[in-house]
């Protein structure tokens, strides 16, 4: 049975908003002010991550970004990228053109509990954060690894927003189970999460996912 795993990029005041500065919301690379040997030391993090995962789930704006660039590189990372089943939540994207790439539609407990059952292995989750608002909300996410760099951004979507009904009012408690660090600046932080009751899932979904995420 698979597990839903989420990997973020994200500052230490937890924005995880175009950590690149290629989507335009700032024009700043969190990774300009890492040393070689950091920045070096990331990218053996990322490609660690990808060898591990067996599928991935994304967001659509999500899934277009590497849609846009991964079929271009080559690499090990590149090919596990590419060669591994891919699965979108969205209910406008119609005709994916990355290679093995399924849309899921539909309720989104019922969608992401069949995946976790055609999958043997972990479900990577990235860069996708209002999925994973809805996945959170819903009592879908199984593991939370953090990237954590060493700059304060100030503004843009947090993986934890606050108000708004972006996550259930009730704590839901969390187990370090991983700490390390990256390199001499950056941190990587895994955290088992505590599965919600039904009544929070349920809950959850109709706050977050039905009004945001399935204008995808």
């Amino acid at each position: 049975m698979g597990k839903i795993v989420v990997f973020e990029n994200v500052s230490l005041d937890g924005v995880t908003q175009d950590p690149t500065g290629e989507e335009g919301f700032s024009a700043a690379d969190w990774r300009a002010a890492l040393s070689p040997d950091d920045r070096a030391a990331w990218a053996r993090l990322i490609h660690d991550d990808v060898l591990d995962a067996q599928a991935l789930l994304l967001g659509r704006r999500s899934y277009e970004y590497f849609a846009a660039r991964y079929p271009r590189r080559t690499g090990a990372t590149a090919d596990r990228m590419n060669g591994m089943p891919k699965y979108v939540v969205s209910a406008t994207l119609s005709d994916p053109e990355w290679n093995n790439t399924t849309v899921l539609r539909g309720d989104l407990t019922e969608q992401v509990s069949k995946l976790r059952y055609l999958v043997d292995g972990e479900i990577r989750v990235y860069a996708s954060t209002e999925l994973v608002h809805a996945l959170l909300a819903s009592g879908l996410v199984d593991v939370l690894r953090l990237a954590v760099f060493p700059v304060l951004v100030g503004a843009g979507s947090r993986l934890f927003e606050h108000g708004d009904d972006a996550l259930p009012v009730t704590p839901r408690p969390l187990r370090l189970t991983g700490i390390r660090p990256v390199g001499a600046g950056l941190a990587h932080l895994t955290y088992a999460v505590a599965r919600a009751s039904s009544a929070e899932s349920d809950r959850g979904l109709r706050c977050r996912w039905r009004r945001v995420a399935f204008r995808s």
